[in-house]
């Protein structure tokens, strides 16, 4: 397979990761895409991050030591160059198709009717590097009558449910899930898509579109189990998957705080009603299969939960290990940051930002054994490398000065 940045691009600081070589133009903002680009980028790829002369938004967003670059730009964007071109200007549009002749990805999350307004759609594109893999990630399939809509997270987590499953399993009012699980989700399709896209690449030649649709992809994480009856035609009974909608499904409260366990095994409830005392429990027809515990899922769990009550945590976990159940701790976000685990595998590390000091960052957490990955660089400063990567798309040194002088482009400093 031969990339298209195969001999250059990040510098000595490349040469790591399953992806080195390849080339990556994100033309992404917010959470889903740039977690994809993010991912392609800690595998090794090169991923040069083009942005507005206002940046992407998520740089303002939470705490900050100086203005742009915000905890959430820090944990999205490793391992990326930022260029800053105007897209809406005739050179800086020309700079960035300059950008994706030496491409081997372009991948965007703005909808395909904006790409088609700026010329960039898939026929333009291709006709200008046939190799390139196009990649779309956006709210809904063109196809629909929400093609045209714009979508955030919230959005697609309502659509595909969510928040009612929240309420249908704990009473309550809907509620949204307490992160970014549909950008992330779907960013992590986008990772995905964008390898298939160079997979094929290397049988045909050839580039292609891949779309990416949120709602889509949400829908089929969701209804992958919560289809239930309606799998059948007709149904054979509601949809949701049973235990998961069991209001008693949830952490269980020990004396002083809480443990998360989940048994599937025979074995393991027959361990598990020993070790709580209530042998006789094994015999009980409700328990007596995963069948039948799924339709008796309540009261088993409620069981469950009076039994934990009688004890604390530390005097919980080492019985359930001498069991060999399946079992562990309920974390805060605080006590994740303590994980003892985390801290043997060298999940956390602080390091010293160019610019924002010392700050904590995450490993990439896949681990390879013929091509490792590393962090290379951290997050970008608006506009860091737009010299260094229009250079390197062999742009002359004079045309780069007249396309800043001309606002086309800006070049920030780290």
């Amino acid at each position: 397979m031969t990339f298209a940045n195969a001999n250059g691009g990040d510098g000595e600081e490349g040469g790591a990761g399953p992806l080195h070589g390849v080339r990556i133009i994100d033309l992404t903002s917010m959470g889903m895409g740039p977690y994809a680009t993010q991912i392609l980028a800690d595998l090794g790829a090169d991923v040069i991050k083009v942005e507005s002369p206002d940046g992407d938004a998520v740089r303002r967003v939470g705490p900050m030591r100086h203005p742009g670059m915000g905890a959430g730009f820090l944990t999205l964007n490793r391992n990326k160059r930022s260029a800053v071109l105007d897209l809406k200007q005739p050179d800086g549009l020309a700079a960035f198709v300059e950008l994706l002749k030496t491409a081997d990805v372009l991948v965007y999350n703005v909808r395909p009717a904006a790409m088609a307004r700026l010329g960039l759609d898939y026929d333009n594109v291709a006709a200008i590097n046939p190799r390139l893999v196009y990649c779309g990630l956006y709210g809904f399939g063109q196809d629909g009558p929400y093609g045209d809509k714009p979508a955030y997270d919230d959005m697609i987590q309502g659509l595909s449910a969510l928040p009612s499953l929240f309420a249908q399993a704990g009473g309550g009012p809907p509620r949204y899930v307490p992160m970014a699980i549909a950008d992330q989700a779907v960013g992590l399709v986008g990772v995905y898509a964008v390898m298939g896209g160079l997979l094929a690449r290397q049988r045909t030649g050839r580039g292609q579109a891949v779309d990416v649709p949120m709602f889509e992809n949400m829908a089929q994480f969701v209804l992958t189990l919560h289809t239930g009856g309606a799998t059948f035609d007709p149904p054979l009974g509601a949809s949701g998957f049973q235990r998961h909608l069991a209001p008693e499904r949830r952490p269980f409260a020990t004396a002083d705080g809480f443990i998360c366990m989940l048994l599937y095994t025979d074995l393991q409830w027959r361990r598990f009603f020993e070790l709580i005392g209530r042998p006789e429990l094994r015999d009980d027809p409700r328990f007596a299969s995963v069948t039948e515990r799924g339709r008796h899922v309540g009261p088993l769990y409620a069981m469950a939960a009076e039994a934990f009550a009688a004890r604390t945590t530390a005097e919980w976990m080492p019985l359930l290990e001498a069991a060999d159940i399946p079992a562990m701790p309920l974390h805060t976000l605080d006590s994740l940051l303590e994980d003892p685990h985390l801290a043997e595998v060298g999940f956390f590390e602080c390091a010293d930002h160019p610019t924002e000091g010392r700050i904590r960052t995450m490993a990439v957490p896949t681990r390879w054994s013929e091509t490792p990955t590393r962090v290379r660089r951290q997050a970008p400063a608006l506009g860091e490398h737009s010299v260094e990567v229009l250079r390197e798309a062999g742009l002359s040194t004079e045309r780069i000065q007249q396309l800043l002088a001309a606002g086309a482009v800006r070049q920030g400093g780290a």
